[in-house]
């Protein structure tokens, strides 16, 4: 890995803004292999290095990754704009500029939201050339039946004059109550499809996105990091090599 100046890789780990990190290093409470550096603009490269700041050790990490269990309410961005984004339900030390959503949730659908800043990782997720599966429970107005699985099931099922991919409707005892697997994420298409088969969805949660699935224990509106077997998971399934 390349040089780069200690206030950017502090910035980038979160420990504060330039200014903060600036005055961080004048007071001598950067710590680099063990070295005091009182110069912001001191360049290393920070997968080789031992980083120390006011006596805490730093891990370093090129990139994040958030699992978030998200509440109906909350738009799928990290900016106040047409309503509450979803970055105001991370706790203070997560808080980054850079959060990418991967993939969208309704601002009324809930359920497995991630979120991570690489942007190769997010684009291969979610480009339909991947075919990462998405699964949903779903809730309906009137029951599914036979023939919405064979339908959605042959890839004939057409929004705005497109044919969607195959998906895979599972259907329990109450045909009130489904899941439903796709391999894309067109715009509302869940709703969509149940629409063009003259039904209607009443309620929409995603429990799986790819390899990972929305955990027991991770309350609505709860975040958590990916755990290591979760992150190399996510960049196999779309053929990435991931180094720890």
């Amino acid at each position: 890995m390349a040089k780069e100046r200690l206030d950017k890789v502090l910035g980038h780990l979160g420990v504060g803004t330039r200014k903060e990190i600036h005055r961080l290093a004048r007071a001598g409470l950067i710590v680099i292999d063990g070295h005091t550096i009182t110069d912001a603009a001191f360049k290393f490269d920070p997968a080789l290095s031992r980083i120390e700041v006011a006596g805490e050790l730093l891990e370093y990490q090129a990139y994040f990754y958030l699992m978030l269990h998200k509440p109906a309410g909350y738009i799928t961005s990290t900016k106040d704009r047409d309503g509450i984004p979803i970055t105001a339900l991370l706790p203070e030390e997560w808080q980054r500029s850079d959060w990418m959503p991967v993939g969208r949730l309704d601002k009324d659908t809930e359920g497995l939201l991630l979120l991570t800043t690489d942007g190769e990782l997010l684009h291969r997720l979610t480009h339909p050339r991947w075919k990462v599966a998405k699964r949903y429970y779903v809730e309906l107005a009137a029951p599914a039946t036979p023939e919405d699985e064979a339908v959605f099931a042959s890839g004939t099922l057409e929004l705005e004059g497109e044919p969607l991919q195959p998906a895979e409707l599972h259907i329990g005892p109450d045909p009130h109550k489904v899941e439903l697997v796709i391999r894309e994420g067109k715009f509302h298409q869940v709703k969509r499809m149940f629409a063009a088969r003259g039904n209607q969805v009443t309620y929409l949660k995603r429990v799986a996105f790819g390899p990972l699935s929305l955990p027991s224990d991770l309350t609505t509106g709860e975040s958590r990091k990916l755990l290591l077997e979760e992150i190399g998971a996510l960049y196999e399934a779309v053929g990435l090599e991931w180094q720890e």
